[in-house]
Order: C-alpha cells, then sequence, then structure tokens
C-alpha cells in the first residue's frame, strides 16, 4: 500500500490516503462480503447494503451503486441470452411460445443470481478507488 498526500478542498488541509488494492476488494464485494474485510456481511436482505460492517465496523452507508448494477447485470444477461435465440431455434425448432418461456426463466434466474455480486463489486471498487466517501 502506498500513501499519497490528497488535499480536502473543504477544510484545507493535507490528509494521507491509503491506496488500497482492487482486485481484494472486487473480489470481497462479489461475495456479498465488506470490502475491507471480507468478514462482515454487505447486505441486510437481497440488496439492502447494511449501514455497518459488523466485523470491522466500515460505513458502508456512504456507497452509491444506484443504477450501475442493474444496467451491467442486463448487459451481460443480454449477452448471454440473446446469442442463445438463433442456435436454439435451428437445433430444435422449438414453438416461440416455448423458446420466449425458457430463455425468460434463464434470463430471470442470471439476473437474480448475479445483480447482487455486481452490486457488491461495485461497491467494493468504489471503496477501493476512495469514491464517495469511502
Amino acid at each position: 500500500m502506498t500513501d499519497h498526500p490528497v488535499i480536502n478542498d473543504s477544510e484545507n488541509i493535507m490528509e494521507t490516503v491509503t491506496e488500497r488494492q482492487t482486485k481484494p476488494a472486487l473480489l470481497r464485494g462479489w461475495r456479498r462480503t465488506c470490502p475491507r474485510c471480507g468478514r462482515g456481511r454487505l447486505f441486510e436482505r437481497r440488496l439492502s447494503v447494511a449501514h455497518n460492517c459488523e466485523a470491522s465496523g466500515l460505513d458502508l452507508s456512504v456507497q452509491r451503486a444506484d443504477d450501475g448494477p442493474a444496467y451491467l447485470t442486463i448487459v451481460i444477461v443480454g449477452h448471454i441470452v440473446v446469442p442463445l435465440m438463433v442456435p436454439l431455434y435451428r437445433l430444435w425448432d422449438l414453438h416461440p411460445g416455448v423458446m420466449a418461456t425458457g430463455l425468460s426463466v434463464l434470463a430471470v434466474a442470471l439476473s437474480l443470481y448475479l445483480l447482487p455480486r455486481i452490486k457488491g463489486a461495485m461497491i467494493g471498487l468504489q471503496w477501493a478507488r476512495h469514491l464517495h466517501g469511502f
């Protein structure tokens, strides 16, 4: 870890900001654990971020994941599901209603799996890069 001096404009003082490793923070967030320690839970419920980490005390209320995880989830799921349409149709000649139902179930399942993990990874990235008050 490297220390970099940073000027805090609001108070006009110099403070030292410790460089945090991004990859471990992203992986901890993907696992839905605290980006600092990797032990505390990141979420209270499915997508509700905890106010503080119960293990390290990190204030998680400053996170600003907003719509980013949803957009990334849509892009990833779309890039998985859409290319399956033509091969499935040509291979099994499925009725369009059956294919739409099957691919819809797949899209929902992928979204439910990916969304909390992507949100956790995004919070981990924010913590690692000192964004939004971390």
